[in-house]
């Protein structure tokens, strides 16, 4: 996997050679920054779509399976309102368009890549779309799932390395292949991880606890507070002798003296 610091230099570089092939035509890109109504998707769909297209020979099932996911908020979700406008977008027309359209779907069912709730809508009201790197690795390592060969799961395990997919590489270890597939036993098997480290985290928060108890700390004892330091010139506190202001001489007054000159006696004189 390519650091992210060195995946952007690569983009830059390539959206530099795109311009200098096809130059001043920016504005004729699809630009899912500038443009509303986008899905986003595994790099690796194409390959995904792929397999499932062999794992149900007669039956391709990747033009339904794509026109759910287009049809998420990035939730995994699909509430489906108008089954026959799913089927026609899906690529099923016709009188027997929405039929052929719920065989797909049950198929996508059957192999775990969805699961399928009923509600107003009828038997296919609310679907979400399972992981589909988890899905396949279940069906190379546990199901051994016909259909399915070894050319075309390491094609996908190398583009998954390429683009750092790392869901790819997570151990699936402990699991055996089940009628409902792989989500409930992942499920429980991540729900007893989480209760493990909580019952971890309480042990530990015990044990402290424990040593707190046995071990208290010293009481630290606040310091005294420091007196006021008394201003000599505001106001006497109670109870203490006001302190004197300190004295300061009047000034000389200098306003109307005159100036005597002073003359030499005469009879002093030679």
């Amino acid at each position: 996997m390519l650091p992210s610091r060195q995946i952007t230099a690569i983009a830059k570089r390539q959206l530099e050679l795109r311009d200098q092939l096809w130059p001043e035509q920016k504005e004729f890109f699809w630009n899912r920054r500038e443009n509303k109504g986008f899905a986003t998707i595994p790099k690796t769909l194409p390959l995904i779509l792929n397999i499932m297209d062999d794992m149900t020979k007669g039956a391709p099932v990747s033009s339904t399976y794509l026109a759910l996911w287009c049809a998420t908020w990035d939730n995994s979700y699909v509430a489906i309102t108008k089954p026959t406008e799913m089927s026609i977008i899906a690529g099923f027309g016709g009188q027997r368009g929405e039929h052929t359209w719920a065989g797909r779907m049950k198929k996508l069912q059957e192999l775990h890549f969805i699961s399928i709730k009923p509600g107003k809508s009828g038997p296919m009201s609310h679907v979400v779309i399972w992981n589909p790197h988890t899905i396949i690795r279940y069906h190379h390592d546990v199901a051994k799932t016909p259909g399915l060969t070894e050319a075309s799961f390491t094609g996908l395990l190398e583009r998954a390395m390429e683009i750092g997919a790392g869901d790819m590489l997570k151990p699936m270890s402990g699991m055996s292949a089940s009628a409902d597939g792989p989500i409930p036993a992942l499920a429980a098997q991540a729900k007893a991880e989480r209760e493990k480290a909580a019952q971890q985290l309480a042990s530990l928060q015990a044990s402290i606890n424990a040593a707190t108890a046995a071990f208290p700390l010293p009481a630290t004892v606040p310091p005294a507070p420091r007196p006021p330091t008394a201003n000599p010139f505001s106001s006497p506190v109670p109870g203490q002798a006001p302190v004197p202001a300190p004295h300061t001489p009047p000034a000389e007054p200098t306003a109307g003296i005159v100036e005597v000159a002073m003359k030499p006696d005469a009879s002093r004189s030679s």
